[in-house]
């Protein structure tokens, strides 16, 4: 358990947990505002991210930008993190193994941020972080809570990339999530 960003940081950027650091040019740790109410949850970074060291700096990032500025929602306001902080190979999902050597990162993440909703970007931010009986299809879209915190499954940027007919789920997805943070902001006044 860590009690602070730079510790943690510091720890993810020396990780030799897995083989991804093989072949990683960046740690790509997180960004964002770290007392947000609302965090997003990706798999892993790509190739721009992994260059860039940001999570969401690539196409995929960038529909997500359109889509935040869609909804209202400034980029600097979430937090945004990864399943994984190395990229894997070729941009292929995490291995359980992966995944499992990076989790403790992005629990102490959580655990600093606070948030009250968190948004998974597709399946493998689902399967991770709620469990592998979730799938994204028959989830997405639909509010679950754990410990206290809202999570809300939606298709991961990418996948819209390959198939515009998701974008209106997705944007759809993040009104929902941002009228569940209104509401939210009104029960804590």
């Amino acid at each position: 358990m860590y009690d602070n960003w730079e510790e943690l940081e510091n720890d993810a950027k020396q990780c030799r947990k897995c083989k991804l650091c093989q072949t990683r040019n960046n740690v790509v740790f997180g960004v964002g505002n770290k007392n947000a109410n609302l965090m997003f949850i990706g798999e892993g970074p790509g190739a721009d991210e992994d260059i860039q060291g940001e999570p969401f700096v690539g196409k995929a990032g960038k529909l997500m930008n359109m889509a935040f500025e869609a909804i209202g929602l400034k980029r600097d306001e979430v937090y945004i993190a990864n399943i994984v902080k190395c990229r894997p190979p070729s941009n292929r999902n995490p291995e359980d193994d992966e995944a499992m050597a990076c989790l403790n990162y992005l629990r102490n993440q959580v655990i600093l941020v606070k948030p009250q909703v968190i948004v998974l970007l597709g399946s493998v931010a689902l399967k991770n972080i709620l469990g592998k009986e979730y799938g994204i299809t028959s989830s997405r879209g639909k509010w679950v809570e754990k410990k206290g915190i809202l999570y809300m499954p939606t298709w991961h940027p990418a996948a819209l990339l390959r198939d515009e007919t998701k974008k209106i789920d997705f944007i759809n997805d993040l009104k929902q999530v941002m009228d569940k943070m209104s509401s939210l902001v009104g029960q804590n006044n």
